[in-house]
């Protein structure tokens, strides 16, 4: 096993997620096998109890591990399926070595954070290491080490590092780390950022290989050599990350810089010239462009990552730049939701910004605007429908309010104690209905989707909202997992997740649909062309 660890410094942000799965995608495209690890220094559990506002988007993985929005990069730039023992996070560590202490495991020892802490996160990389990805052995670990480079709450991870170091021959571990390259008020790169991130990290005992300069613009050779010099790599180890307009273009900058190549020389892997369908894929021209409407509560795009990424990897599909208008739920402007292609509600919980999200459903379902709801927009579009086309004016959510509870909470919910890792999480396979839209999208009966949620449409009222014209197009046993509206433009909301598996080069299905429907109302002359 090759592991290449990356660390960031000098501030967080910097962009080592998105460094660390373009790495592994230009390592993927000389077709090498490769795994992702994310270190999360905080005493959490997982991320699902976490607030999205500060933290962003709860990712979902197929075993229903809620995990850091990273994850999310790491399989859509690899295309891979990832698990719980993928996202090590502080409490993680912790509660596993006391629980081991409690069984007596240490024998009696006096349990400290060298060697007991650092050998549980030593032994958690390589346990995620080792694990199948599409059933495959990996040849490469990729582990991004979560914060900055001097934070307290890292001190343990970057220890476990520094000892993995010395423990692995020399070709078998690599460390890149992150930093910025700001430019000052005369158009200057500006180095000694770099150099007192690298000094940080040099004082917990370890030597970067290479040093990524993220800045907005290239990093020029003169800087590349000075930042060599003062930090201890060859020149040719300063790779050059500036900002770029689309994530993707990521790996195709660390190709320019020649990364792959010094990477594989330092690793002692094989040269092998890259296969280029996925940047072909990536790197996909615009012919169209369409306007979607977001309707949320929040006021920040990483909550909401895998939709907007879904979004452009379906557009992409088809050819049509999807340009994302966001809404406040709280402060819903119908005059702009006239003028747009396709309006979409996301997953969310409780009451704050309901009144808005319900009449951006209503403004779709009256105008023929195209539609997509996710998760908590599957349940809005029910309540919506029951006040409006069955006349329960009181129709409302378990979860939101006091009425007559169209949507209930799970059966088996009633008993939970604890927030987090208890909700309806991961995979689980749907049995979608012939002829209906779904399965038009899919070309198949059977699925398997993500989810997370706690409430459900509630047995009791299905067959009056299927007599009322509401189609039910998917299910799990007796839960309902997908509604339309027949006659409708497009009108589909989902209560599982279709974002969380959506990768470039597999876009969404429910996605593809949304988005194709966006461009035949602007090509009628409706929407943001109208």
């Amino acid at each position: 096993m090759k592991y290449i660890i990356v660390t960031g410094g000098v501030m967080s942000g910097l962009g080592k997620g998105i460094t660390t799965a373009s790495i592994g995608r230009i390592l993927k495209n000389r077709r090498f096998e490769v795994t992702a690890v994310k270190i999360d220094p905080y005493l959490n559990i997982d991320a699902g109890t976490m607030n999205p506002a500060q933290h962003g988007e709860v990712f979902v993985l197929n075993d229903g591990s809620e995990v850091d929005l990273d994850l999310g990069n790491y399989e859509r730039f690899l295309d891979i399926n990832l698990n719980a023992s993928h996202n090590i996070t502080t409490g993680k560590v912790y509660r596993n070595v006391i629980e081991k202490e409690r069984r007596g495991d240490y024998l009696g020892s006096t349990v400290q954070i060298i060697p007991h802490i650092t050998d549980e996160i030593k032994s958690s990389i390589r346990k995620a290491a080792c694990q199948k990805i599409n059933g495959t052995e990996p040849e490469i670990c990729l582990v991004e080490v979560g914060g900055t480079v001097g934070d307290i709450e890292s001190m343990p991870f970057l220890e476990a590092v520094r000892q993995m170091r010395g423990e692995l021959p020399s070709q078998d571990l690599v460390l890149i780390h992150v930093t910025l390259v700001p430019i000052d008020t005369m158009g200057e790169l500006k180095t000694k950022p770099t150099q007192h991130s690298v000094k940080a990290l040099r004082e917990v005992g370890i030597q970067p290989d290479f040093i990524v300069a993220r800045s907005t613009r290239t990093t020029d050779y003169s800087t590349k050599k000075k930042i060599s010099a003062f930090c201890d790599v060859p020149p040719e180890a300063v790779i050059s990350a500036a900002t770029v307009p689309d994530i993707y273009e990521v790996p195709l900058e660390l190709e320019r810089e020649g990364l792959a190549d010094v990477l594989c020389d330092r690793l002692h892997l094989e040269k092998r010239e890259p296969e280029t369908s996925w940047y072909r894929t990536v790197m996909k021209e615009y012919s169209e462009s369409v306007a979607v409407a977001i309707v949320s509560k929040y006021g920040i795009e990483d909550v909401y990552i895998s939709i907007k990424e879904a979004l452009k990897h379906a557009g992409r599909a088809l050819s049509t730049q999807v340009e994302i208008v966001w809404m406040d739920a709280e402060h819903l402007d119908k005059t702009v939701l006239a003028a747009i292609d396709g309006i979409l509600v996301p997953g969310g919980f409780g009451s704050r910004g309901v009144k808005g999200k319900l009449e951006a459903i209503q403004f779709a379902r009256t105008n023929a605007i195209p539609y997509l709801g996710l998760c908590f927009g599957f349940q809005l579009a029910v309540i919506e429908y029951a006040q409006h086309m069955l006349g329960w004016s009181n129709a409302i959510s378990e979860e939101i309010g006091n009425g007559r509870y169209v949507i209930a909470i799970l059966p088996e919910q009633h008993s939970v104690t604890e927030l987090g890792g208890t909700m309806r999480l991961g995979n689980y396979p749907i049995t979608v209905k012939e002829g209906t839209l779904i399965h038009q999208l899919y070309g198949k009966q059977e699925i398997i989707e993500r989810h997370r949620h706690r409430y459900e449409v509630n047995p009791q009222y299905i067959d009056d909202l299927r007599q009322a014209g509401l189609v039910f197009s998917s299910q799990n046993g007796d839960r309902m997992e997908s509604l339309e509206i027949s006659g409708h433009p497009f009108f589909l909301a989902t209560q599982f997740h279709p974002e969380f598996t959506s990768r470039p080069a597999h876009p969404s299905p429910p996605f593809i649909g949304f988005v194709h429907a966006a461009k035949e109302r602007k090509a009628a002359g409706h929407g943001k062309s109208g």
